[in-house]
């Protein structure tokens, strides 16, 4: 298991998630932490959140809360996992699933009130939905129209 800690942002890892990058194929997939921090200025119900490995930034996400949410549910205790990536150069090393693995216990201990995880993924981004799925997402037969074509709906129930 990779060394993967999951923490809030704070200021300090501004500079590092600038500089991360993507391969073409996988960018339009996801946001880049830049432009989900962006999203998370302007919403405070978007928390973003940093993987990292060794104190070193290797990963972002955001939890999403709120009505603009529920596209993907009616459940008021549901959060959304959303801009998910891990830098291009820190790939292949596990901390993507560690990060999924460990954040239900995160949820728990930081947001007791929230009882279920979900997240879309491309239909055609299978590497990701397998990944999630090892994590123990789960696929309720759920579809969402994104702007790269359909996306599974996966849920994880806290």
């Amino acid at each position: 298991m990779a060394n993967t800690t999951l923490t809030f942002f704070e200021e300090k890892h501004r500079e590092a998630l600038e500089k991360f990058y993507l391969p073409e194929d996988q960018e339009k997939f996801t946001q880049l932490p830049a432009q989900a921090l962006n999203f998370c200025e302007e919403d405070e119900r978007r928390v973003p959140f940093v993987i990292e490995s060794s104190g070193k930034a290797v990963g972002f996400f955001v939890l999403h809360t709120g009505e603009n949410i529920r596209d993907f549910t009616s459940n008021p205790n549901a959060m959304v996992i959303r801009a998910l990536s891990i830098n291009h150069t820190e790939q292949g090393r596990g901390y993507a699933k560690d990060a999924m693995l460990q954040l239900p216990t995160f949820v728990m201990a930081n947001f007791p009130e929230v009882d279920e995880l979900i997240l879309a993924v491309n239909f055609k981004n299978e590497p990701a939905k397998k990944l999630y799925e090892k994590a123990g997402f789960t696929d309720r037969g759920q579809i969402k129209h994104g702007p790269v074509g359909p996306q599974y709906v996966l849920h994880y129930d806290v």
